[in-house]
């Protein structure tokens, strides 16, 4: 039970987005904020995003792996709810000022052809569900001020999501390994950062069962057509310039676009 008004720490991160400046981290304005209510107030953002004409279309898992762990300071993962206004076009142009500190990820996502909810479920149950794996890029971006965030921080500011790309290369899961699949980040034209799904806890699939098993303890079922991500298979990038990004998982796809 807290003793604060979790729709005023959800009120602050909404306006903190929609403004592109960022704020104290909330454990710092509300020091009774834990994992529990943070995980809350991003509920309540999605409800009042949907509420005013946003759709849910799935959720995501961070910090799954161990380098973006010890780039962000944290020592577990987080998620948080995709909404399509967070959905971009491949190869269209993003602008830099309408995001505040934000950093370039590569990871598969996967489109669910039925539904999963834990408990229990297993990488059997995933790979069952799973109808397509595409290539995408998560642009994570903070409204806590220098992403000096604790696990609440980024609970209640839906898992420090900013944007989603997806890539136009879908693959079915057998012609696939994801077990062992490179990827890498070009920002103009030069190699910046280089990562394997392995480091999406040993296999991104198994990352999709932790999630549903996790999301289940707050009754969140995946639904079919729901897209799921589930983390960075590298070391997120700073996006701080103008310039081409050329993102790619070798044998798979690219996805490219252009920050303005």
């Amino acid at each position: 039970m807290t003793n604060f008004d979790l729709s005023d720490v959800a009120g602050a991160l909404r306006s903190a987005r929609a403004d592109a400046k960022p704020i104290d981290a909330p454990t710092k304005t509300w020091p009774g904020l834990d994992a529990e209510s943070g995980f809350q107030v991003q509920r309540i953002n999605s409800e009042h995003a949907v509420k005013h004409g946003d759709r849910l279309v799935g959720y995501k898992l961070g910090n799954i792996a161990k380098v973006m762990q010890a780039a962000f300071g944290l020592d577990h993962p987080d998620y948080g709810f995709l909404h399509a206004s967070s959905f971009i076009y491949e190869g269209t142009q993003i602008e830099r000022n309408k995001f505040i500190k934000p950093y370039v990820e590569l990871e598969p996502a996967f489109v669910l052809k039925s539904s999963l909810k834990g408990p229990n479920i297993t990488v059997a149950d995933v790979i069952n569900a799973i109808d397509y794996a595409i290539p995408a890029i998560e642009i994570i971006d903070s409204r806590v001020k220098n992403w000096e965030i604790d696990l609440p921080d980024t609970l209640a500011d839906n898992g420090s999501t900013g944007g989603i790309i997806l890539g136009g290369t879908p693959r079915k899961l057998t012609d696939l390994t994801l077990s062992n699949t490179r990827g890498s980040l070009k920002y103009n034209g030069q190699e910046v950062m280089t990562g394997n799904t392995k480091n999406i806890l040993g296999n991104p699939i198994s990352a999709v069962a932790w999630l549903a098993n996790r999301l289940a303890e707050y009754d969140i079922e995946f639904q079919a057509g729901q897209v799921i991500m589930p983390g960075s298979c590298l070391e997120a990038i700073p996006m701080e310039k103008p310039g081409f990004w050329s993102c790619a998982f070798e044998g798979w796809g690219t996805i490219e676009f252009e920050v303005v």
